[in-house]
């Protein structure tokens, strides 16, 4: 004998949708910051970067009921903030506008010496990280800066692990050439 699906409104399907509105809030307010970051790190120019970081949560929220829970959510977002954002650079109309740099919030704990180090390495890095190729910037944000592991970078990215592995390996190799150049011309480009 089959089971008769639950109604559209059943007290059932109701509960369901509240949970699932309930998670998913918790993630928006956990994840919300990082999701920020990951944009401003591939290099969403500061202008759209309030739209796109929208537009994931809109499409991670209608995902949601497809998200393994199993899996960390940052990678699944990761994913969905990179394929959102190759699509804005894809996009010609959206290279006309410059990025506006972002005012740095001063953090009264540190000694003026030490907020110019870490400015001056953040810009340094910064820098490097936007001379990436955006398919190597990718794998290399979530492998070194979020410590995910190359099986999972590649399945999040949908790529091969051998690719992945090969593009940690050319955005390192990048990375440490441009940051030797940086220094070489003391912290220009």
């Amino acid at each position: 004998m089959t089971e008769i699906p639950a109604r559209p409104n059943s007290p059932e399907m109701v509960a369901e949708q509240v949970q699932r509105q309930e998670q998913f809030t918790r993630v928006y307010q956990r994840e919300l910051r990082y999701v920020w970051k990951v944009l401003a790190r591939l290099g969403a120019p500061a202008a759209f970067r309030e739209d796109l970081v929208h537009d994931v949560f809109t499409t991670a929220y209608r995902q949601w009921p497809t998200y393994d829970a199993r899996r960390a959510v940052r990678p699944w977002l990761f994913g969905i903030a990179f394929r959102l954002f190759l699509d804005f650079v894809r996009k010609k109309q959206n290279h006309r506008e410059e990025p506006v740099a972002e005012p740095e919030a001063v953090d009264a704990r540190k000694s003026a010496e030490e907020m110019v180090a870490e400015a001056e390495g953040l810009r340094i890095a910064e820098t490097v990280l936007q001379s990436l190729e955006l398919d190597r910037r990718a794998v290399f944000l979530l492998h070194e800066i979020d410590e995910v592991p190359i099986p999972e970078v590649a399945e999040t990215l949908g790529i091969p692990p051998n690719t992945a592995y090969s593009r940690l390996r050319l955005a390192r190799r990048d990375f440490d050439a441009k940051v030797a150049e940086i220094q070489g011309h003391g912290g220009r480009p």
